[in-house]
């Protein structure tokens, strides 16, 4: 055993970190010179192992996941109320993390300390609402104690836990597995997999959640009206688009001369093939001129129309610019033309228009 207290990680053989020096000081000159032989070789171990075993931990979980998970679904789209999330030690901080996201997808949700409930906070609770109870060893007393009090208020539990066969399990409607595999290291006491898998469950629950609930971006950005997520996500392309003047456009019959010039004055490495009333009929970006630069022998006895991607891309000027993003990014392309509901051209936006948005504030 160790001289502080708890056991000796050497002692459980942990190999990745080498055994210190028996004599510890105190002061900065130790300290520094045992940083200095170290290098940092057997921390780059720790943190890889402890990533390695999280990593595992929710592969565990992962394959698990069956029917309880969609009863558990079930339960909280018939709530009526709230959803109470409660835990104490690590359980209690998982639960805070996970009660704030059901509330940020749009589910009316908070966190209940489960000691401070069993001494009158459980007030909050009601008919109607959903409780979902955290304890990795299931037999955390405090919070099997306020399971008949809920049951007695007609609120289902759910739990979250590593044992099926604890007392809170058996006693709750339904059951999540998060157990995962043991490890020596560190101590095999420090909840770190457990932890994790412990809220990536309640991350999948509040998605479920959220996506059976038909929640949309404008719905989830108005859950954010004072941060810069919802700023983002309620700015529209008409808001950003290139209109007028400095849309670049041209006709088919326009030499390729004439298209480049347009392309290039507007620096938007884009031009709009349209005809003679703005309806679009093809695009053209700078790496269609590179093609053509490479196949044919005299690009400019070319027409706008024959070099033109026909039945381009395109997006209604009322779609959030966060749309039109993922749209390029799906699509790898730079821009998109804006037509309205007549099919007319009505603005271009470029990629570099969102992302100037998003650093700019």
């Amino acid at each position: 055993m160790a001289a502080y207290g708890y056991i000796d990680k050497w002692e459980i053989g942990f190999p990745e970190c080498p055994k210190p020096r028996e004599n510890r000081t105190n002061n900065h000159t130790s300290a520094a010179a045992g940083a200095a032989n170290n290098k940092g070789g057997d921390h780059l171990a720790i943190a890889r192992r402890v990533l390695q075993i999280e990593q595992e931990g929710l592969a565990t979980v992962a394959e698990r996941i069956d029917g309880a998970f969609s009863n558990a679904v079930a339960l909280l789209e018939q709530c009526t109320g709230k959803i109470i999330v409660t835990g104490l030690g690590k359980s209690g901080i998982a639960a805070r993390k996970i009660a704030a996201t059901f509330a940020s997808t749009g589910a009316p949700a908070l966190f209940m300390h489960s000691a401070e409930a069993i001494h009158g906070d459980m007030g909050v609770a009601s008919q109607g609402d959903v409780a979902i109870c955290l304890s990795y060893s299931g037999e955390t007393a405090e919070v099997n104690a306020l399971i008949p009090r809920l049951k007695l208020k007609g609120i289902p539990v759910i739990s979250i836990t590593g044992n099926r066969e604890s007392t809170m399990a058996q006693h709750s409607d339904c059951v999540l597995d998060v157990a995962v595999p043991s490890y020596p290291f560190p101590f095999g006491l420090i909840p770190t997999a457990s932890y994790t898998a412990t809220v990536a469950i309640g991350d999948a629950l509040a998605l479920a959640l959220m996506t059976r609930h038909g929640v949309t971006q404008e719905d989830f950005a108005l859950l954010h009206p004072g941060g810069l997520l919802g700023q983002k996500m309620l700015v529209k392309v008409q808001d950003l688009m290139h209109t007028g003047d400095n849309l670049p456009k041209v006709l088919p019959a326009a030499t390729m001369r004439q298209a480049l010039v347009a392309m290039t004055s507007k620096r938007l490495g884009t031009v709009c093939v349209t005809d003679e009333d703005d309806h679009l009929l093809g695009i053209i970006t700078d790496g269609d001129l590179r093609r053509i630069l490479e196949k044919v022998d005299n690009p400019f006895s070319l027409s706008a129309g024959d070099v033109m991607t026909p039945n381009p891309r395109a997006i209604h000027p009322n779609a959030l610019a966060a749309t039109a993003l993922h749209q390029m990014e799906r699509r790898a392309i730079t821009s998109l033309a804006v037509l309205d509901t007549n099919r007319q051209l009505v603005g271009l936006i470029h990629i570099h228009d969102i992302i100037k948005l998003e650093t700019s504030r």
